[in-house]
């Protein structure tokens, strides 16, 4: 699955952040380290964006900004053909990044974003201004003829693709070696309210009072009209 499987099944902006942010829910709750969370999400970003992120430890990594623009994915597959780091100097992948709107083209230089000599840390790409009636990507001339995931846009935004508890879970068991209890997982998704019981289920070496100040970093459970 490329950009262009990614995009087509991807549902609407408000849609794809709430379901970053209860990932990061997920995240906070499932471990207490900052730096060793898969998933994290900014409500404060910036004065007017939000910002959803991956970041595997393995030098992977994806980045969604969330404004009253609309969204702007890019994410970095450091083993794809597509790495900018195939070519010296480095060089994004033609066509990546060439039909980007404006509305985003800050993002494009974000130095958060990007390697030391300033070049878009990605091997994938693709935004939806608020106007649009669904996502978008450059047209790129795919390597391998665009068989299988070349460009890593099938594994970085699996989960956030898949927007459910079986995802989350089998990626925890996976990433963390626990299996959170699926109703628990799904409750988050919902962004009902978090209690207690939920929590423990979770992961019952935490406690609710543990993880409010990182809640309400994320934002969960506020009415969010951004985006």
């Amino acid at each position: 699955m490329t950009v262009y499987e990614v995009t087509s099944r991807l549902p609407e902006i408000s849609a794809v952040r709430d379901r970053a942010q209860a990932m990061a829910v997920l995240e906070v709750i499932m471990c207490d380290e900052p730096s060793l969370r898969y998933y994290s999400f900014d409500l404060a970003w910036s004065e007017s964006e939000m910002l959803a992120s991956m970041d595997d430890g393995s030098g992977n990594d994806y980045s969604v900004v969330f404004s009253s623009a609309g969204a702007f994915a890019r994410g970095f597959d450091h083993e794809s053909p597509m790495t900018p780091w195939a070519e010296d100097p480095l060089r994004l992948w033609p066509g990546l990044v060439d039909a980007v709107p404006e509305a985003f083209h800050s993002l494009l230089t974000e130095p958060s974003f990007c390697e030391t000599d300033g070049t878009l840390r990605a091997t994938v790409c693709f935004w939806r201004e608020s106007s649009d009636v669904g996502w978008q990507s450059g047209a790129v001339d795919l390597p391998d003829g665009g068989i299988g995931d070349v460009d890593g846009a099938s594994w970085l935004f699996d989960v956030l693709l898949a927007g459910t508890a079986t995802a989350y879970r089998d990626f925890a068991e996976e990433y963390y070696e626990k299996a959170p209890d699926l109703t628990a997982i799904q409750h988050v998704l919902d962004h009902r309210p978090l209690t207690e019981a939920v929590v423990a289920l979770l992961n019952p070496d935490r406690r609710l009072g543990d993880i409010h100040g990182d809640v309400a970093r994320i934002g969960y459970g506020r009415d969010l009209a951004v985006g």
